[in-house]
């Protein structure tokens, strides 16, 4: 069998510019694109390396004020700095190892020293613009996709020394964005925190820490669920906060040079192990570092010269030193915390014991539970899991981070679904690759107020844990993004506030870390012999109404597995509508279980009342609507919206 020649000569060799090399590898320079529904997705990258600039500027001690707005898409930073040069405008924004941070002795430890951010930023905008103002001049210059369209001449200005930089990101490449307040202002707020004195005002709303990162801890955490006051220690060049609760899990916020490293890496391994080591020789006792650690919460900030990142979207610390003459980031991170950390618990006699305490409870609890956890485990084995509960996918979390695989670490999901007929359309749907199914039999238990020892004694909710590989660490989990997937009826929401109850009490690290999500599935199918709409809201259904102009086909998806597997995969594939669990900063996670999950309060029957009273009058506008348009609602949905 002949083999199909192919051609290949100087036409088959070309050579990308700068603008279309980021454009086709999108990925190189930021990440995943995604939609803005996580909080790592590309438009959130792209505000981050336009505000890194203004922040080493204020590092560098030019400009207390940062202005950020967001509006319909449109996003616009201004800095007071010393501005960019005149000369050279264009150039920073629009070639590839050009900026003035490779002069390591005017920014020596940025974040931003490999010359690509803001081209990245121009690159992926379908609207850029750049303005320089020093010293009573400014220059303008606009792009498209990287294509300058205006050079504006140099003018006069009576404005204050600055860079403005104004984009729209590319919806070509970022499919359906929209920008979420609450990742930009958890954004915003780790910039002021880091940066202790600077304000920006986002919005109309300031953001401005006066102690760092333990105002950061402070905000974050309920302070009367902290076992002792915050412990919050400074030297040069790091600064650490730390404190213990009573919430399950850990919880770590780490950052380099003003980034937040989201992955952790060498500092925050080195804070860990060190945080083992001192307190062992403090109480003179060989804890089990996962007593020492349970329920800790902790920041910690270094700045590093020259830092080497392991990917472009700089998540995690690659860098071993701190410097090219520094000590290692491990000697360096240990030696500070057995010196101050030490000298803190001597001082402090009463936060000394109560840490011990804490410590000595982690340990009675981790006792209590190891034989209940074997007998779970066994169960687990013999109840074959990987056959009954869990439709298993080819490719695991583990598995695609092994291989460096970012797009299909990225689309590693399970789907947690109840019934067998939801489970057979997601199953037949989905892409066995990336996307496991685990199904539910029935409503969980609510687990509100429960210790962890229910987890493992209940059948179902042991499958689950052991189907996520989360029972003995987060850092072990098999799916990337885990998706609960019910029926959008009073039925499925009451599951959907179950598995919600169990995450946040027993795995709240699976929600902070932006694992949780829910899966938006259409409401409605609107469709005449030309045109078929899936609309998800009563908005969207009317919308559709309007646009075929007649006594349209609509059908009410009442559960999932009324919807065809053919329909079904249009709806989880790169089309797939996921809304984050969000948890704001200073959410109090057992008051929020409370409300929800705990016993009836007036309170909360006095909210049902009102949000009963708001439905109504929404279905009475909706029929109003369809008569209008001449449409006829069915018998049965009139009936079942006013039942």
């Amino acid at each position: 069998m002949s083999q199909q020649q192919v051609t290949y000569n100087e036409d088959n060799i070309r050579s990308l510019d700068w603008r279309e090399h980021i454009r086709i590898r999108p990925g190189m320079y930021i990440g995943k694109l995604g939609d803005g529904s996580t909080p790592d997705d590309g438009i959130y990258v792209l505000v981050k390396e336009v505000i890194d600039n203004c922040i080493d500027e204020y590092v560098m001690g030019y400009g207390k004020n940062i202005d950020v707005s967001v509006k319909d898409g449109v996003v616009e930073v201004r800095d007071y700095g010393r501005g960019i040069p005149l000369g050279k405008v264009i150039d920073c924004v629009s070639q590839i190892n050009t900026g003035g941070k490779y002069d390591s002795k005017a920014f020596k430890k940025s974040v931003g020293l490999n010359g690509v951010g803001t081209k990245a930023v121009n690159a992926l905008s379908s609207y850029f613009k750049v303005q320089a103002i020093r010293e009573g001049e400014t220059k303008i210059a606009e792009f498209e996709t990287g294509n300058i369209t205006k050079d504006h001449k140099l003018g006069k200005t009576s404005e204050n020394n600055g860079t403005l930089v104004v984009f729209r990101p590319d919806e070509t490449i970022f499919r359906n964005y929209r920008f979420r307040t609450e990742y930009l202002e958890q954004q915003l707020w780790n910039y002021a925190y880091l940066n202790a004195g600077l304000k920006i005002n986002f919005n109309g709303k300031i953001f401005h820490s006066k102690n760092g990162l333990l105002d950061m801890l402070s905000n974050k955490t309920q302070t009367e669920q902290l076992r002792y006051p915050i412990i919050h220690i400074s030297g040069e060049d790091i600064e650490v906060a730390m404190s213990h609760g009573n919430h399950y899990g850990e919880q770590y916020y780490s950052f380099v040079n003003g980034q937040n490293t989201t992955q952790g890496g060498t500092h925050l391994n080195a804070f860990k192990e060190a945080i083992v080591s001192v307190l062992r020789k403090f109480y003179n006792k060989t804890f089990d570092p996962k007593d020492i650690r349970s329920s800790i919460v902790a920041a910690i900030s270094v700045r590093v010269e020259e830092p080497v990142f392991e990917s472009q979207t700089k998540t995690k610390l690659g860098s071993q030193d701190m410097g090219p003459q520094g000590p290692s980031v491990r000697k360096f991170v240990t030696d500070f915390l057995e010196k101050e950390l030490d000298n803190f618990l001597h001082k402090n006699e009463a936060v000394a014991k109560e840490l011990l305490r804490r410590i000595q409870q982690s340990e009675r609890e981790r006792k209590e539970i190891a034989g209940i956890k074997k007998l779970a485990n066994e169960r687990a084995k013999k109840a074959n899991l990987h056959n009954k509960k869990l439709r298993d996918c080819r490719l695991h979390l583990n598995d695609a981070v092994k291989k460096g695989d970012e797009d299909r670490r990225l689309g590693s999901t399970v789907f947690i679904t109840e019934g067998d007929s939801a489970s057979g359309s997601i199953t037949k749907a989905r892409d066995v690759e990336l996307q496991a199914v685990f199904s539910l039999r029935g409503k969980p238990l609510n687990c509100f107020g429960m210790t962890k020892k229910i987890v493992y004694q209940n059948e179902e909710l042991n499958l689950l844990q052991h189907a996520l590989n989360i029972e003995n660490d987060l850092e072990d989990l098999r799916f990337n993004r885990v998706v609960i997937a019910t029926d959008a009826d009073v039925d499925g929401m009451h599951i959907r506030l179950l598995l919600l109850t169990f995450f946040l009490q027993f795995f709240p690290d699976l929600v902070r870390t932006g694992h949780l999500f829910i899966l938006q599935t259409p409401l409605f199918r609107v469709r005449d012999k030309k045109a078929t709409y899936y609309c998800y809201s009563d908005a969207e259904k009317q919308e559709a109404i309007r646009k075929l102009r007649g006594k349209a086909e609509i059908t009410r998806f009442k559960g999932l597995g009324e919807i065809s597997p053919g329909e079904f995969k249009d709806f989880i594939n790169e089309n797939i509508r996921l809304e984050p669990v969000v948890l704001q900063a200073d959410a109090d996670l057992e008051k929020i279980l409370s409300y929800y999950m705990g016993k009836n309060t007036p309170e909360r029957q006095e909210f049902i009342i009102d949000n009963l009273r708001v439905e109504l009058d929404e279905i009475e506008d909706d029929i109003e609507i369809r008569e209008a348009l001449g449409g006829e609602m069915p018998v049965d949905e009139a009936e079942e919206a006013m039942a």
